[in-house]
């Protein structure tokens, strides 16, 4: 009788340990789709804010045309992304765009002395700001969840109830990890 109750309390135990760690990868999940959204809504912000900075640019830049397609053509490539590997490389190429955009603008005082255009760059700046932040507030739960994931006992529950890594939200260079710099 007492090896009985010894083997039923080991038993629940070890169901509310494997509880516990399923709540726990429940909630790390949650947290990543939160880090998502985070990205998600700044990306938004980013994306609407590009059609008035290319209007305002447009009155200045009249034969730098291609250089405002490219930057439109951009937006619509990360706006369409639908995974997070095909946002990163719209995100990345849109960031290069907005670059040029910046790059060919100081080329024309008067667009550099417009007030829309100070202001335009101002919130892009803060945008790009909030996107860093979010992306590591994502990238920070990706990697708690990753860790739980494969790490025991928690991999032998998450492998029961399929939870999977995650990819990481990441800049493809160095040199695109930084904001746009530009000098209005």
């Amino acid at each position: 009788m007492t090896v009985l109750a010894v083997v039923l309390i080991l038993a629940v135990l070890a169901v509310v340990y494997a509880v516990a760690i399923y709540n726990n990868l429940v909630q790390l999940r949650e947290n990543v789709k939160n880090g998502w959204s985070q990205i998600d809504v700044q990306l938004k912000r980013r994306h609407d804010l590009i059609p008035n900075l290319v209007e305002t640019a447009k009155g200045y830049m009249g034969h730098e045309k291609g250089t405002l397609e490219n930057v439109i053509k951009a937006r619509q490539q990360a706006i369409n992304a639908d995974n997070i590997k095909d946002k990163q490389a719209a995100e990345n190429f849109l960031t290069g765009t907005l670059r040029s955009l910046f790059a060919v603008s100081e080329n024309y005082p008067n667009l550099k002395a417009d007030t829309q255009m100070r202001q335009l760059h101002e919130e892009l700046v803060s945008t790009e700001n909030k996107i860093t932040f979010a992306r590591q507030y994502y990238n920070d739960e990706v990697n708690r969840l990753n860790t739980s994931v494969q790490s025991f006992p928690d991999k032998i529950i998450a492998d029961v109830f399929k939870f999977e890594k995650r990819d990481f939200f990441e800049m493809e260079d160095n040199s695109e990890k930084k904001a746009p710099a530009v000098k209005f």
